[in-house]
């Protein structure tokens, strides 16, 4: 996808901030810190449109991107982070369990995850509980860059046996300072999204095209 346009929306605390544009949603989660403001940015190749912090825990809302006419980036707030009270999480949970499971428009979860280190109890808590309420996901191991290439595939590894990968779900090496798997990762969302393909009015019209064509003059 080639992207011509991509503007920040609304920082939504609840549904009713939700954009009302008719367009698909692909979320990003992950743990506070874990790059998703980052890998954002170079999807749509622009330096500060997805606010980064080195304060983790600082995203509390869903932050709506809008890219071109096509879809919506939607980063979720980062889980894992000690110094946001008990009450405080139990709150962003339920927001983003509503979220995750009732949001007609959302088509793919990003499942952010450092590659440098094994998956945490919550990013494993997080993928076990999005296969079991048969949330579409795909797993973005972030940092490449920050190891060596020669243990990428060891540390692949590392991150499929900790999470009990399901190998039908797709899985991207990803590094925002290079590019690395940015062309990959547009392929799977294009396909969740169903981009560039015919609306279904669109292939009624073929249709009839097609059967007009049939026909003797």
């Amino acid at each position: 996808m080639k992207v011509n346009q991509a503007e920040f929306i609304i920082s939504a605390v609840g549904p009713s901030q939700y954009p009302p544009d008719a367009l698909p949603e692909i979320a990003l989660a992950g743990r506070s810190n874990v790059g998703k403001s980052s890998l954002i940015n170079r999807m749509i190749q622009r330096k500060n449109l997805a606010r980064t912090s080195s304060k983790p825990g600082k995203t509390q809302q869903l932050n709506y991107y809008k890219i071109n006419s096509d879809l919506f980036f939607v980063d979720l707030p980062g889980y894992g982070y000690a110094q946001v009270s008990k009450s405080k999480r139990e709150i962003w949970g339920k927001f983003i369990e509503e979220y995750l499971l009732h949001r007609e428009f959302l088509k793919l979860v990003l499942l952010v995850i450092d590659l440098r280190h094994p998956p945490s109890k919550d990013d494993q808590a997080m993928y076990d509980w999005l296969k079991h309420n048969g949330v579409p996901v795909c797993v973005v191991t972030t940092k490449a860059d920050k190891i060596s290439k020669g243990q990428w595939q060891k540390h692949v590894k590392i991150v499929k046996e900790t999470l009990q990968f399901d190998k039908s779900d797709p899985f991207v090496l990803f590094s925002s300072e290079l590019g690395l798997g940015k062309d990959e990762l547009w392929q799977i969302i294009e396909e969740k999204i169903g981009y560039g393909q015919p609306q279904q009015g669109q292939e009624e019209d073929a249709f009839l095209d097609a059967s007009a064509a049939d026909q003797p003059s």
